[in-house]
This record gives structure tokens, C-alpha cells and sequence, in this order.
């Protein structure tokens, strides 16, 4: 029907404009998506009960314009995949959305966008044309059932200039290949334009009920999926535009209404992961929206390490050399072996293996094939630079019971023992030491926002090189040089500059970024201490150090940490600032919270910043089993008793980090990462200086929780893959 409207419009029988075309159309889709809810009522009327019967929302989990989950102009209550990760721009003038959407946990779905407003200028020449920066949250909360639409909430832009804030809920059903979409929503989707809030989160919904009510409004639309690579969509989209008058781009391209508020599109899917959308808006503009949606659990190509296999000549060597080459060969070091009667232990450092149950197993795979049939008990020590991590303790009946599958691998867990406890290490002879180690990764630093430029960032490589005289000692230090180089600022630093003049030293295209002592140690209360000492990071030289231990078999991690530190020069990296002489003093109380059932960690710094000012900040860290981790944070502290400016004054620290294993891209396993973050603008609010091996990192997923909850990655060390 829609489609023949079209066309009549075309040929000028109906004009876009006119009552007949928006009254007739919306009661036509109205009508529809009326029959799709009479239809789930009816059926209603059946007798047999089905249980836990849900739809999937594939193949329907589609962007709209600007990155959510939806048609093209409106939501629909679809969510991406748990893990599942999209990005992508989206471009209907004067609009372009570039965007980020994740789905860390089973329902939920959070975007991050940046809208840019073609035609309207903003803060500088050099700046270019308006960007309004905004987070969108949307979580589905009732899954379609067999006769249930999967119903879901959102909070759009809830914080900031709020552009284009909304909260609305949307039901979808399919009766494939349909989709059929119905929502109510303020804001952007409202009768009026929202103020903005500052930094606190403004949610109307909960303010004023009545209110919200009151402003908001019905949009509705139509998908048909044709086949795996083609679908069509309608919509009824209720923005009024000219209305929006926060919005930027009313003032200059919106002083009246748009000609219509029906929208249609086609949709293609060349690849499972690419999708293009191409698209005619508001009766008179033509749309394009192209974005790609990856599942971050699987890595590009299968992790498959070639299980070691025993020459025959090196059959004929002691039992002990022949353990420590196997163990080097596999990826292990400052490996030792020590045989006690019929009793093996061994320790060894993984400097190969993402997941320490992956080690053990690697571990495990060549006990089963070296040691002789007379062997007894069994006591793998795990270390990391001499400082012990963990005990895990067999025997050779039970490990030749598991790989002739004469023990199921949870019977094989359940005889095993695992103690992390563990600050002791027999005093063995050393083979295949690690003594120096060293390395280069690549470096994408940026700064966000500056009136001299929304995006200025510079790309290099770092190297880097440690010593390790003795346990738990570390002699650290790395040199970074960024060929490609455009940091700049105009933006002169603040009252209490401790990151607000980064940028002085983000201009250098070669820096010595690191020059330190680091030394851990453990004691027998399982309590770890970290001291470190000498240039810190690009910004300060000083000392620092943190003590912390694991409660509840790692569900939480406690902590206290604190530095004293000074800011190098800029020109000369191995002087103090002249023009910066005080001294920069933190200290934290430091608290995580490990849910390894939903891979999710939560940290709490609460204390004293670089800057003097006092709170804290919040950090909510997502695992996905493919190694990668997605950071976000975001803090309270009292900045209007501390800071002078108007920048800083009233401000909170916030941003997203991402973090990528090596193992990702080249289908062998790996230990190395690499970090990323973004943060919208730098000021001084909640800053802290980086810590090179924190503590609550070092633990990591070395408790008993988290290696309860990797236990399956021990049974795929066998050269299977992953």
C-alpha cells in the first residue's frame, strides 16, 4: 500500500504534503500494526501452554540513522546480540551520525554517537562545522515470545546539551517476514524541545511522569524481510523538526515543518556482517546509511597452537631436561623441575597464554605424554617474574584418566586442587630465564573537542624493554615516536593544570615515555605490594606504590595506593618542569568487584586526585572471551571548592577504554594487549597518574573465581583450537 502512495505522489495524484497523504498513510500503518496486536490476542485463546518459547530478533537488528537498533529515522525494540559490536555512519542532510554501538550484556545495547550538523559553524574556523557528542542506552526488557512483543526502554542523551534527548518505550512482533514496530516517546520524538543539563543526568520520565506523558508522541513502522539480503521498510516518524529548537540545525535548516513524516528505505546485506540502507526522509531528502556489526566473542581467525610433540633423540635426556624443554618450546619461562622420589613440581612462568587454565593445560598435555608411569603427585607453580601466582596440584593417574576420557574433564577438576594463596617458591634451578624482554606496539593517542580542532591525534609505535635482576624486580622503560603528529591546542591551561596542559607534551614527535624501578612482592597472607620509582609516564616523575589483596576467593580485590610525583619538562626528559615546582600527591582506596558469570568487574577509587580534589570514580569493565575488554568510567569529586576555572568547576571525568589482545588478529595465543581510550576533553577533574602493573590488573583473572569460571580453556590446549 505504502508503495502505491509512492507512486501516486510521484505522479503528483496525491501531494506529499497534503492531509489526505499524512492522515491516510498513518492510519494505514496504524491499521496493520492494530491487526499484528488483535492477531497475538486472539491467539491467546489457546489452550497449550508453552513455556520459554522466544523469537529471536534476527534477522531484523537493523541501524537507524544515527546507530541504535531500529528503521531509519525511529527505534524499534530490537537489540544487537549480546557481544556483539556495530559501527557505522549514517548521513540524511544536514545530518551525517558517525557511531559506536555495544551490547555487553543480554538485552541491553549502548551507543555512542557524534552528530555533525552540515552548514553550522562551532567555536573556530579550524573547528569546522557543529558536533554534538551523546550516549544512548536501551535495554529490552521483555523478549518476544510466542505471543509476547519483545517490548524495551531507552534513555537517549540523557546528559550534557541534550540535542536530542528522548526516553521512550517500543513494543515489536514479527509475523515473519514481517516486522511490526509501535512506540510512544518525548524529546526528539515529543511535542517539544528538552533543556540540556549540564553534567547531571536528566531522565523526565522519572522527574515528571505527567509531563512526559504529556509531551510525547506515537511513531510506528513497518519492516519486510525479502530475503537473507534485502528488506524494505515504512515508518511513521513524528519529529517535528521545526519544533526542535535546541537542535542546532532548526535555526538554519528547519524554520518550517518538513513535508512529510513518513519515511522509506531498502535495506541490503551483501555480507552477513555489512549492512547498507538507502533511504527517502521527510519528503525530500535522500539517505544513506552504511554500518558493519561484528560478534567480539569469536577472534578473526581460530586460536591453534601446535601441541609439542618429542623428538626421539631428546627421549634419551633426564626426565628434567626433557620436562624444561618442553615447557620452553610451549611458551614458558624461568622454568624449573624438581623430582622428589615419585613426586614432580614445577614451576614456570606463562609468557605465552591469554588464560591461565589455558596454561595448565598446555601444562598438563605434556605431563601426560614425558612422565613415566611410576609417577605420583604432581605441583605445577604458576609465577609471573619469580612472584608466585598460583598452585595447581594432580596426579599422573588422574591426568592419564582424563586424556583416555576415563574422567570427565569437571570429575578431573573436582580430584585437582588449585591454591592461590601461595607466596612460597622451592628453591630450584632455573632454566630458559627470563632476564630481558622487550618489544614495539603501535600508538593512537588523541585529543577530543578542542575549539582547535574537534579531532586532533597522533599515530606512532612505542618501543619498549624490561630487565628483571631479581624476583619481583623490574627495570622498565620505553621511547615513543609519532610520525604523524596534529596535537595541538588553543586552549591555555586551567587553574589547577594537571592534564589540561597534555597536549604540551603530545606535540613531541619523539618522547622518552618511561624510565622506572618496579618491584612487586607477596606475602603469606596473600597480600601483594607493589613499589615503583623514576619517570612514571610522559607527564611525571616521582614514586608509587599500592598494597592489595583478594577477599572471597577473588569475587573482591581491596587495595590502598598512592604517589607523590612531580612534572617533567616538556623539552628535556630528564629534568623537572622549572615552571611547575609543587609536588602532586594522591591517595585512594581501591575496591573491585568481580561477577565472573557475566565477565563483568566493577572498579572504585575513592580518595584524593593529582589535582587536590577529593571523590571518586566509578569503572565498569566488560570481558568478552575473546580477550577484548570495554572499559567505562565516570567521577564525583568536589571541584567547585578546588578548581577556579569554569571548565573544570561542576565537571566529571568520564570516558570509554577498549582494550585488544594480540591473539585477535593472528590466530596463535598471546598475552600482549593494547590499550585505547577516548575521553571527551581533557581537564583536570579526577586525574590520576598511570600505573604500570597495577595491582588489581596483576591478579587479573588469577583468582579462584575467574579460574573456576575459565576451566573449559584447559581442554582446549590440545592443538584443537578454540
Amino acid at each position: 500500500m505504502w508503495i502505491l502512495k509512492f507512486f501516486y505522489w510521484r505522479q503528483g495524484i496525491v501531494q506529499k504534503d497534503s492531509a489526505i497523504y499524512k492522515t491516510k498513510n498513518f492510519f494505514i500503518l496504524l491499521f496493520l500494526i492494530t491487526q499484528v496486536l488483535v492477531l497475538c490476542d486472539i491467539s491467546l485463546i489457546k489452550i497449550e501452554p508453552v513455556n520459554d518459547v522466544y523469537a529471536a530478533d534476527e534477522p531484523f537488528v537493523n541501524s537507524a540513522n544515527w546507530g541504535t537498533t531500529g528503521l531509519i529515522e525511529i527505534p524499534t525494540a530490537r537489540v544487537l546480540n549480546e557481544n556483539n559490536f556495530r559501527t557505522g555512519v549514517g548521513i540524511a542532510y544536514p545530518y551525517i551520525w558517525y557511531y559506536l554501538v555495544l551490547s555487553p550484556l543480554k538485552g541491553l545495547e549502548i551507543e555512542g554517537r557524534v552528530t555533525q550538523i552540515k552548514g553550522v559553524k562551532a567555536l573556530s574556523a579550524s573547528y569546522g562545522e557543529y558536533k554534538d557528542k551523546a550516549m544512548d542506552f536501551k535495554y529490552q526488557f521483555i523478549r518476544e515470545g510466542k505471543y509476547m512483543p519483545a517490548v524495551a526502554f531507552a534513555i537517549n542523551d540523557p546528559q550534557g546539551t541534550r540535542l536530542y534527548p528522548s526516553q521512550y518505550f517500543v513494543l515489536s512482533k514479527q509475523i515473519f517476514p514481517f516486522d511490526f514496530t509501535i512506540g510512544f516517546g518525548n524529546g526528539r520524538f515529543g511535542k517539544r524541545a528538552l533543556p540540556p543539563s549540564d553534567e547531571t543526568f536528566k531522565i523526565d520520565i522519572l522527574d515528571d511522569p505527567k509531563q512526559w506523558l504529556k509531551d510525547s508522541q506515537f511513531f510506528g513502522g513497518i519492516q519486510f524481510h525479502l530475503s537473507e539480503k534485502y528488506a524494505l521498510m515504512a515508518e511513521y516518524s513524528p519529529i517535528r523538526y521545526e519544533k526542535q529548537t535546541h537542535d542546532f540545525a532548526q535555526a538554519k535548516h528547519f524554520k518550517k515543518g518538513v513535508p512529510s513524516n513518513f519515511n522509506y528505505g531498502f535495506r541490503w546485506s551483501p555480507y552477513k556482517w555489512t549492512n547498507i540502507i538507502m533511504s527517502y526522509q521527510r519528503g525530500e531528502q535522500i539517505g544513506l546509511n552504511v554500518s558493519f556489526t561484528f560478534d567480539l566473542n569469536k577472534t578473526m581467525l581460530p586460536i591453534f597452537d601446535k601441541p609439542y610433540r618429542e623428538k626421539p633423540k631428546d627421549k634419551e635426556n633426564p626426565l628434567s631436561t626433557r620436562l624444561e624443554n618442553a615447557l620452553y618450546a610451549s611458551g614458558f619461562k624461568n622454568i624449573g623441575v624438581s623430582i622428589e622420589g615419585n613426586d614432580i613440581i614445577i614451576t614456570a612462568e606463562n609468557d605465552k597464554y591469554f588464560y591461565t587454565a589455558r596454561a595448565i593445560g598446555v601444562i598438563l598435555n605434556i605431563l601426560k605424554d614425558i612422565l613415566p608411569e611410576h609417577a605420583e603427585k604432581i605441583d605445577i607453580i604458576l609465577t609471573s617474574n619469580n612472584v608466585p601466582i598460583l598452585k595447581y596440584t594432580t596426579t599422573k593417574t588422574d591426568i592419564d584418566d582424563l586424556f583416555a576420557e576415563r574422567l570427565k574433564p569437571f570429575e578431573f577438576l573436582r580430584l585437582s586442587k588449585i591454591k592461590t594463596d601461595i607466596n612460597w617458591i622451592p628453591d630450584i634451578r632455573l632454566t630458559h630465564k627470563k632476564t630481558i624482554d622487550f618489544g614495539i606496539k603501535p600508538s593512537f593517542q588523541q585529543l577530543l573537542n578542542d575549539p582547535s580542532g574537534f579531532f586532533r591525534y597522533r599515530f606512532g609505535a612505542s618501543a619498549w624493554m624490561s630487565y628483571f635482576p631479581w624476583h619481583g624486580g623490574e627495570i622498565t622503560g620505553s621511547i615513543e615516536g609519532y610520525p604523524i603528529n596534529n596535537i595541538k591546542s588553543s586552549v591555555e591551561p586551567l587553574s589547577i593544570p594537571v592534564r589540561s596542559d597534555s597536549w604540551k607534551y603530545l606535540q613531541k614527535n619523539v618522547t622518552l615515555g618511561s624510565l622506572m624501578l618496579n618491584q612487586i612482592f607477596k606475602t603469606e597472607q596473600d597480600i601483594y605490594t607493589r613499589l615503583a620509582g623514576g619517570l612514571l609516564e610522559i607527564q611525571y616523575a616521582g614514586f608509587d606504590g599500592e598494597v592489595a589483596k583478594p577477599f572471597f576467593d577473588g569475587r573482591i580485590y581491596l587495595g590502598l595506593s598512592g604517589s607523590i610525583v612531580k612534572k617533567r619538562d616538556i623539552d628535556n626528559p630528564f629534568k623537572l618542569s622549572e615552571d611547575y615546582t609543587q609536588s602532586y600527591k594522591t591517595i585512594f582506596l581501591n575496591t573491585r568487584l568481580n561477577i565472573p558469570e557475566k565477565e563483568l568487574y566493577f572498579d572504585l577509587n575513592t580518595g584524593r586526585f593529582l589535582a587536590g580534589d577529593k571523590g571518586a570514580r566509578l569503572t565498569i569493565t566488560k570481558f568478552i572471551k575473546s580477550g577484548i575488554s570495554i572499559s567505562a568510567w565516570y567521577s564525583w569529586t568536589n571541584t567547585r571548592s578546588v578548581f577556579k576555572d569554569p571548565y573544570n568547576r561542576g565537571y566529571h571525568d568520564k570516558g570509554i577504554s577498549i582494550t585488544l589482545p594480540l591473539r585477535l588478529f593472528t590466530g596463535s595465543d598471546s598475552k600482549t594487549v593494547y590499550n585505547y581510550s577516548i575521553s571527551p576533553w581533557t581537564r583536570d577533574v579526577a586525574q590520576d597518574i598511570m600505573h604500570h602493573n597495577n595491582l588489581f590488573d596483576f591478579l587479573g583473572r588469577n583468582s579462584k573465581k575467574f579460574l573456576d569460571n575459565d576451566k573449559s580453556y584447559m581442554f582446549k590446549s590440545s592443538g584443537r583450537g578454540e
